[in-house]
């Protein structure tokens, strides 16, 4: 359905043209067919945030030895520093 607003037309989805459209999807996959299809979904989606939290863990791995080495680094200006006082 077609509305014409200020901001021009906008569409919007009604309650029978989403059942059409279910009619259409199983007449097109058949009963025994859309239950695989929607668990494929659904391994699909849980692998993609599998990898994305994986992912944001490698981020938090990778910072931490950085933040080592930065550690090190004022240690060892400290103590080159002590050591040219004691000098």
């Amino acid at each position: 359905m077609l509305k014409f607003t200020k901001k021009g037309f906008q569409m919007g989805v009604s309650t029978w043209q989403v059942i059409v459209i279910l009619l259409v999807v199983l007449l097109l996959f058949g009963g025994k067919k859309i239950p695989e299809l929607a668990q494929g979904l659904g391994k699909g989606i849980k692998n993609f945030k599998d990898a994305v939290k994986e992912g944001e863990e490698e981020q938090k791995a990778d910072v931490k030895p950085t933040e080592k080495i930065e550690e090190a680094k004022t240690q060892n200006e400290t103590t080159t520093s002590q050591k040219e006082q004691n000098a």
